[in-house]
């Protein structure tokens, strides 16, 4: 009985010793010092915005770059300051500027949509030449100035306090500081920068951290070419009107086919887009013509949609879209390799009648200012639709 009373007393006096080594009352356990200093670094945003004319003639250029600091403590305080070289000229714009002015474009969403349509014809105004489209463009100016007096009547005693009070927000913001954790450089010119950042916490350690930006000189935006009646509509070119080819006829039918014919749908949703498509009979005697304006040394993406007509187990067929120097004078010499910047072609083989698919081309513009886009056919029947053109950035 001894022997067991001396063993259970054994155990406890070790369980006791064991929770006296965890006890939260001793001092000094679980209070170290914090050693870690900081590691510094930053994130940097491109948010320069420019201007050019139609002339690719720079009007204006914002050279901003958002800085956001960071570093590796989330518990201790953080005090940040940041060094530009060379700072002559350098403006400090705050974070939250950029957005309490979109708030404003957001209030005043109507009336801005209407300002953006008028900006894009005057934009283009000054550098169209043919006199219709001029006359067209200017009265369309005009239906719309006509629209943003209206909307600007229409704006509620909400909505003009609501921009009021962003308008104040904006003027009561403080001046950004090279202390900021995050803030917007306005930089004079393009160049090279040195940008560092200390960054130091609360118990006086600190670390820097350097990079060099280099802020490039402001290029214009690479034009989306034009495409006249991508769909095949009818009335869809600048002035209304145009029966869905109109844009697609060649310069001479001897030398490049008559132009396709149009295949209507009534009911919308069977073709890709609208209820027209162009239509390509068996003979391939047709063919489709558009010369469009590209911008030399860019890099597009053209996309359509194919189909087949009810004769599409007749026989073996296919259609073809190239992209064609306008070197090219007849259909015979666009099928000179020489002439073809890109060409698809796609076959019936698998394909099932009025079931369209979608179709890419990839093509660099080169030195050229202007290409060819040409459809033909062979075989059977065939369809073609929503024709959409872009910059691959």
């Amino acid at each position: 009985m001894n022997k067991f009373f001396n063993i259970r007393y054994i155990v406890l006096v070790a369980f006791v010793s064991l929770a006296s080594c965890i006890d939260r009352d001793l001092a000094e356990v679980g209070d170290l010092e914090d050693i870690t200093g900081p590691t510094p670094f930053y994130t940097v945003t491109d948010v320069t915005t420019s201007e050019f004319d139609c002339e690719d003639v720079e009007l204006w250029a914002n050279y901003e770059f958002n800085f956001q600091a960071g570093s590796n403590l989330a518990v201790n305080g953080i005090y940040y300051d940041w060094t530009i070289t060379p700072a002559e000229g350098v403006v400090l714009i705050n974070k939250d500027v950029p957005i309490l002015e979109q708030s404003i474009d957001a209030e005043l969403a109507s009336v801005v949509a209407i300002e953006d349509q008028i900006a894009k014809l005057e934009f283009k105004l000054p550098c169209e030449t043919d006199a219709a489209k001029i006359a067209v463009m200017e009265a369309e100016i005009a239906a719309l100035e006509i629209e943003l007096a209206a909307a600007e009547a229409a704006l509620t005693d909400e909505t003009l306090q609501n921009v009021a009070d962003l308008e104040a927000q904006i003027e009561a913001l403080p001046a950004a500081t090279l202390q900021d954790q995050e803030l917007i450089f306005q930089f004079p010119n393009p160049g090279t920068y040195t940008v560092s950042l200390t960054v130091t916490d609360n118990l006086g350690k600190s670390d820097v951290v350097e990079k060099t930006l280099t802020v490039n000189q402001a290029v214009p935006s690479i034009a989306i070419p034009e495409i006249g009646e991508p769909g095949f509509e009818d009335g869809t070119l600048f002035d209304g009107s145009g029966d869905g080819r109109d844009s697609w006829r060649a310069p001479s039918s001897s030398a490049w086919g008559s132009v396709f014919q149009i295949n209507t749908k009534t009911t919308v949703g069977t073709l890709p887009e609208g209820t027209q498509a162009a239509k390509f009979p068996a003979d391939g005697t047709r063919t489709g013509y558009q010369e469009i304006e590209v911008t030399p040394g860019a890099t597009y993406v053209l996309t359509y949609f194919g189909g087949f007509g009810s004769d599409i187990d007749n026989a073996y067929g296919d259609y073809t879209v190239g992209i064609i120097s306008t070197n090219a004078t007849t259909l015979e010499e666009s099928k000179l390799a020489e002439n073809i910047i890109a060409t698809r072609s796609d076959s019936n083989v698998g394909r099932v009648k009025d079931v369209f698919k979608k179709h890419a081309i990839t093509f660099e513009a080169g030195e050229n200012e202007s290409v060819i886009i040409l459809l033909r056919n062979s075989g059977v029947e065939t369809r073609l639709d929503a024709f959409e053109i872009s910059v691959k950035l």
